[in-house]
């Protein structure tokens, strides 16, 4: 079985879209996803600096839109049998499962971001990488911080979130065993801190046509395959204040036998990831078109 999945948040840098705009007719197509969006997105993409690309309500539209645009790229896709998005790559990964279309998938993310960056302008707060160390004992100086897990990522690493006086005491004195990294993003994702945010998208989310998925979907939730995609759609919504249990999906993922997998642009930590927690497991991440050859070539029907 072979997947594709779809980056998240962090994934992006300066200039990474200059090189797609070469193919033809993605300079018109990623025109369309700015309308969409509503946002510039080849300025972004191409021009802009990495603190402008760092804007939550600039990266979101613009990490879904790259995805979009190597995942159209790949001439065959029939040997993709299941996809999954970590974060707001979700959205990419609903559009290529036939849930949302292109247009749903990029006006809602560009409403996503929006009331995000909305949210996290209302407290000081911000995340953190932890890596290594024992889960339990990770967890339990989080709780006693008033801090929350935010992506469980696989692979001893663990990003939390909270306020930023906890994050500098979690830093300060580390769990034994473990690295803190502060991480450059605008504020607490994936926790309580984000709970006006759901409600916007909540709102949006309604006014969207849901098909059930054309393949395999697996949900960040809890790593689950969804068959309903209104389900899906809901989990969309209700995934901006809850963890990322992208753990389970790379767990789901071995359960169902993937034997190959393209992570889609702007590539790289999510084949990272399944390095460590899929070892063996063929996968290629497609940063510039000159990946395609590659990418189609696992997923192909006779690989």
């Amino acid at each position: 079985m072979r997947i594709a999945v779809f980056p998240g948040q962090g994934s992006q840098s300066p200039g990474f879209l200059t090189p797609w705009l070469d193919l033809d007719g993605t300079a018109d197509r990623l025109a369309q996803y700015s309308e969409w969006a509503g946002i510039d997105l080849v300025a972004a993409g191409t021009e802009w600096d990495a603190d402008r690309i760092r804007d939550t309500q600039v990266a979101q539209p613009l990490i879904v839109a790259a995805s979009l645009l190597s995942w159209n790229a790949i001439p065959d896709r029939t040997g993709i049998a299941g996809v999954a998005g970590h974060s707001v790559g979700e959205f990419a990964a609903a559009a290529a499962a036939g849930i949302l279309s292109e247009q749903a998938a990029l006006t809602l993310v560009g409403i996503r971001g929006r009331a995000m960056a909305e949210a996290a302008a209302a407290a000081e707060t911000g995340m953190s990488a932890v890596i290594g160390g024992d889960e339990a004992a990770v967890l339990a100086r989080l709780a006693e911080l008033d801090l929350s897990p935010a992506n469980y990522n696989g692979g001893g690493q663990l990003v939390v979130a909270g306020a930023i006086e906890g994050l500098q005491a979690l830093a300060s004195e580390p769990v034994a065993g473990t690295r803190v990294i502060p991480l450059q993003v605008a504020g607490a994702f994936h926790t309580q801190y984000m709970a006006p945010a759901v409600e916007t998208l909540r709102a949006a989310a309604a006014e969207v046509a849901a098909s059930d998925p054309s393949v395999t979907i697996w949900t960040n939730r809890d790593g689950s395959a969804v068959t309903s995609g209104t389900d899906f759609v809901g989990l969309l919504v209700e995934q901006v204040a809850s963890p990322v249990r992208w753990d389970l999906c790379m767990a789901s993922f071995a359960d169902a036998g993937v034997s190959g997998i393209v992570e889609l642009s702007p590539a790289g930590t999510l084949v990272g990831l399944a390095k460590r927690a899929l070892r063996g497991t063929p996968a290629v991440a497609v940063k510039t078109p000159e990946d395609l050859e590659a990418a189609t070539a696992l997923v192909a029907v006779d690989a």
